[in-house]
C-alpha cells in the first residue's frame, strides 16, 4: 500500500521566496575550512534572507577551523530569517536525499532553527523541509541534526542550508549529503542526455512578435494554432523526444499564421508546419482491459470541416502515433501518478513578457488543463471559449500588472483551490497592499467579521472588537469588494473564495483605512492604522505552538494534527483508548502523514476509504481510474468510543483526504461545514514570467466514485460559526462536537 503524501499551500501560507544567484560547483566545501578573502562566507557559501548576520566564526565550531555563526541584526523583525545556503546540481541517482550536520544553539527564541533542504525541478521547488515545524529553541550544545526527503528523478538542482528565523545565535559546521544512504562523494552519478531542444536559444531576449490586427478571424486562427501547438506539444513523438524547443517553435510559426489570408492558407501554414517534424510511426492500437476510464482525450476537434481534410489526416495519424512512456515535457510521479512537468522555462528575467511570451503563457496553461488534469469534466465554462476569449486578453496586458491579473483570472476558472500564483510575487503584493490591519477577518454569516488579533495590544488600540461586522472600507461597500475579486480569487467553491478574499481585506499601500463597521444597532466610521510585515506577524495564529493531545474532561480526548507527529502516537494513545469521545480536529494542515498510523487503532479491520484517477503519457488526457485504498487493520482493541471529526473551509488537501480515511470509523461523525475542496497531490509548473502556479494532479474519490473535488467533504452535521459565537469567543463546532460525544453515551 502506497503513501499518499499531499502538498498544500493556502493563500495565507508563508513562502519564502529565494531569488538569489545559484552557486552550482562539485568543490564541496561541506566543512566550511575554505575561505575567500573577499568574501565573508566561506567559498561557495551564499547568504539567503535578511535581517540577520552570518559570520565566520573561528573559536566556537565543530571540528576544523571554523564554522558560520547566524544571528540577527539588531532587533529581529517578523518574518524575516537568515540563512547560509549552498547550491549543488542534481545529477545524482537515488531515492533519498539525507541532509546531516551540527548546530549550536544560544539563547534562541521567537522562531526556531533548522536544517533547510530543498530540491528543484526545471518547474520550481519540487521537495523542501526547513525542520521549522520541530519548534528547536533554547540552548543547546553541538547536536547532530538530519532532515530527509524524497529525491525526485526530475531533479535539477539541490539546495542545503541552516537557517534561524529567531533571536539568539546558531552556530553551524559539518555538513554532510547522503543519497540513499551514500555521502555524495560516493554517490552514483547519472549521466547527463543532450537534447537538440536546450541548444535553441533563438528567443532568449524575446519572441519579437507584434499583433496588430486582433479581428475574429484572426482570433479564431490564434484559437486554433494554441490547439495545435497543445496536441503536438504531448502527442508527437519527437517533441516528446526532445529534439524542438515547443516554445520556440512556436514564435516560429506565429508570424506566418498572422500573416494568414483565408481559412485554407492557416491550414496550408499549419500543415507544412507539421510535415516538418518528420512522418511518425503509426503504433498498433491498444485496448484498455480491466480499467475503468474516468476521463477520455477531448480530440474530436481533430476532425471539424474547418481544418480541412489535409490538416485533419495529419493530426490523426499522430494521435495514432507509437508513442513510449518517456517525454521530454512531461512525467508521471513514480509514487503516486501526478503529473510532473518538466522542462517549462520560466522566463523569470521576463517580468513582463512580450506579446508572443504572454501568448505562450496561456497555451501553455490552457493545454496542461486540457491534457494533465483530472478535473476538467468539473469546469462549466466551455474550454474553447475559454481559449478565444483569453487571446486578446493576454495580448493586449498592458504591464505586469495586468499582465499577472490575466493569468489569475484564468487560473481561477479551473476552480481548484491548489491554483493560484505562489510565492512572494511582489508586484501582486504591492497591488492588495504591504501594509495590513492589524486583526484578523473572516466571513461568519456572509458578513466580514473581526475574529483574531494578529497583536492584541496594537489590535485593542485600534478601537475594534472581536465580532465587529465591517460594512465598508475606504467608501466601498465590503459586498462590492468581494463582487470584484471573485473573479480573480481562485478556488473550489465559493467558501473558500471567501476565506481568501478575507485575508486580503484590510490590505493596503497607506498608513490608514477608513472603515465602517457595526457593533450591536450603531454603525461607527473610523479610520485605522495599519502596519508593514515588520511591526505585525499576520501569520502568528497558525504558526501558535500547542500541545497536540489534551482531555477536554476525563472522557473526552482531542488531538489536533497540526502539531502532531507519527511517534507520538505510542503514547497517547493508551490514554484516549479509555475515553469516550475522541474529537480530531481538522481545521488544520496536518504536521506528519498519521492517515495509515492513527487509522489502526480507529478500526477493526482493514477497510476501503479512496480511489484515485492518474493521468497518461501515451495517450495525454486519458484518467483511469485506480483500484481502493484500504486503512486500517485487524485490530480487537480498536477505539470503540465515538470519533468526531471537525472540519471548515480551512481543511484543505490532506486534511481532507485525512478526513475520509478517519470517517471510516465505526462511530465516526463529521461535524462543521464544507472542506476546501481541493484533494490529491499537487503538481506544479511555471508561466513566462516567472509566475509559480500548480494544480491538483490526480483524482481523489470515495470508493464508489463519488466526487470530493470542489465539493469538499460534507459534514454529518452541518454547524457554522455565528457572529453571536465570535463575540463571545465560542467554538461553536468544537462545542457542538462535545455535545454529540456527550449525548446517548
Amino acid at each position: 500500500m502506497k503513501k499518499i503524501i499531499f502538498s498544500l499551500s493556502l493563500s495565507f501560507s508563508v513562502v519564502i521566496s529565494f531569488c538569489q544567484t545559484e552557486n552550482k560547483t562539485t568543490d564541496f566545501n561541506f566543512g566550511f575550512e575554505k575561505t575567500n578573502a573577499n568574501t565573508k562566507l566561506p567559498g561557495n557559501w551564499i547568504q539567503w534572507g535578511n535581517g540577520y548576520n552570518l559570520i565566520i566564526d573561528s573559536l566556537e565550531k565543530h571540528s576544523g577551523k571554523i564554522s558560520v555563526l547566524i544571528e540577527p541584526v539588531g532587533d529581529k523583525s517578523k518574518n524575516s530569517f537568515g540563512c547560509i545556503a549552498f547550491a549543488i546540481p542534481a545529477n545524482y541517482v537515488g531515492k533519498e536525499i539525507e541532509l546531516k550536520a551540527y548546530m549550536k544553539l544560544k539563547t534562541v527564541a521567537d522562531g526556531p532553527i533548522g536544517l533547510m533542504l530543498r530540491i528543484d525541478g526545471a518547474t520550481g521547488v519540487l521537495q523542501f523541509d526547513n525542520m521549522q515545524k520541530k519548534n528547536i529553541q533554547g540552548t543547546i550544545d553541538w547536536t547532530l541534526y538530519s532532515v530527509k526527503l524524497p529525491y525526485p528523478e526530475n531533479a535539477k538542482t539541490i539546495y542545503i542550508g541552516a537557517l534561524l528565523s529567531g533571536t539568539g545565535q546558531l552556530w553551524v559546521d559539518d555538513f554532510q549529503l547522503l543519497i540513499d544512504g551514500e555521502d555524495l562523494n560516493e554517490a552514483t552519478q547519472k549521466g547527463k542526455k543532450e537534447f537538440k531542444a536546450e541548444k535553441d536559444n533563438e528567443f532568449d531576449k524575446g519572441s519579437n512578435l507584434t499583433f496588430v490586427n486582433l479581428s475574429d478571424s484572426k482570433i479564431e486562427d490564434l484559437t486554433i494554432l494554441g490547439k495545435v501547438w497543445g496536441f503536438l506539444k504531448y502527442y508527437h513523438p519527437a517533441i516528446a523526444e526532445g529534439e524542438y524547443n515547443w516554445d520556440y517553435e512556436l514564435f516560429r510559426v506565429l508570424p506566418k499564421i498572422l500573416e494568414s489570408k483565408n481559412q485554407q492558407s492557416r491550414n496550408n501554414v499549419l500543415s507544412a508546419w507539421i510535415h516538418s517534424f518528420g512522418k511518425v510511426k503509426i503504433g498498433k492500437e491498444k485496448k484498455i482491459k480491466h480499467v475503468v476510464i474516468k476521463l477520455t482525450p477531448d480530440l474530436s476537434w481533430i476532425n471539424s470541416p474547418i481544418l480541412g481534410d489535409t490538416l485533419t489526416s495529419q493530426l490523426i495519424n499522430i494521435k495514432n502515433a507509437e508513442r513510449v512512456n518517456e517525454h521530454y515535457y512531461i512525467g508521471l510521479s513514480s509514487e503516486v501518478g501526478n503529473a510532473e512537468f518538466k522542462n517549462e522555462n520560466s522566463y523569470s528575467t521576463m517580468k513582463y513578457p512580450d506579446a508572443g511570451f504572454r501568448l505562450l503563457s496561456l497555451y501553455r496553461y490552457w493545454n496542461i488543463i486540457q491534457y494533465f488534469f483530472p478535473y476538467k469534466n468539473l469546469i462549466e465554462e466551455n474550454r474553447d471559449v475559454v481559449l478565444k476569449e483569453f487571446i486578446p486578453k493576454f495580448i493586449n496586458a498592458s504591464d505586469e500588472l495586468e499582465y499577472k491579473i490575466t493569468a489569475l483570472s484564468m487560473i481561477a476558472g479551473i476552480h481548484d483551490t491548489h491554483a493560484n500564483i505562489w510565492g512572494e510575487d511582489i508586484t501582486l503584493r504591492n497591488y492588495r497592499g504591504i501594509n495590513c490591519a492589524p486583526f484578523e477577518i473572516s466571513f461568519v454569516e456572509n458578513k466580514a467579521v473581526v475574529t483574531h488579533y494578529f497583536d492584541r495590544a496594537i489590535g485593542e488600540k485600534s478601537g475594534l472588537k472581536i465580532g465587529d461586522i465591517i460594512e465598508t472600507i475606504n467608501n466601498k461597500s465590503v459586498e462590492e469588494i468581494v463582487k470584484k475579486n471573485l473573479p480573480i480569487t481562485p478556488a473550489s467553491n465559493y467558501p473558500t473564495q471567501l476565506r481568501d478574499i478575507a485575508v486580503n481585506l484590510l490590505r493596503t499601500n497607506d498608513s490608514l483605512l477608513t472603515i465602517s463597521y457595526k457593533r450591536g444597532d450603531s454603525i461607527v466610521t473610523s479610520q485605522i492604522q495599519c502596519y508593514s510585515s515588520d511591526k505585525i506577524n499576520i501569520y502568528n495564529k497558525y504558526a501558535n505552538k500547542d500541545t497536540c493531545f489534551k482531555l477536554l474532561t476525563p472522557d473526552i480526548a482531542y488531538l489536533y494534527p497540526g502539531n502532531i507527529k507519527n511517534e507520538y502516537l505510542a503514547k497517547i494513545m493508551p490514554e484516549i483508548l479509555k475515553t469516550k469521545g475522541l474529537i480530531v480536529d481538522m481545521r488544520c494542515y496536518p504536521s506528519d502523514f498519521i492517515v495509515y498510523s492513527l487509522s489502526e487503532y480507529l478500526l477493526p479491520k482493514p477497510t476501503s476509504f479512496v480511489k484515485f484517477s492518474n493521468g497518461s503519457i501515451t495517450s495525454p488526457g486519458l484518467f483511469t481510474m485506480t483500484n481502493d485504498l484500504k486503512v486500517g487493520k485487524k485490530n480487537k482493541n480498536f477505539y470503540k468510543g465515538k470519533v468526531i471529526i471537525i472540519i471548515n473551509e480551512i481543511t484543505q488537501s490532506q486534511s481532507e483526504y485525512t478526513t475520509m480515511a478517519f470517517r471510516t470509523a465505526p462511530k465516526a461523525i463529521v461535524i462543521g461545514s464544507t472542506t476546501a475542496g481541493a484533494d490529491g497531490n499537487v503538481s506544479r509548473f511555471t508561466l513566462p514570467g516567472g509566475i509559480n502556479t500548480m494544480i491538483s494532479g490526480i483524482g481523489v474519490y470515495y470508493p464508489d466514485g463519488k466526487e470530493t473535488q470542489r465539493i469538499g467533504i460534507v459534514p454529518d452535521i452541518e454547524i457554522k460559526p455565528t457572529i453571536e459565537g465570535t463575540k463571545s469567543k465560542r467554538d461553536e463546532i468544537l462545542e457542538k462536537a462535545i455535545e454529540t460525544i456527550k449525548k446517548d453515551k
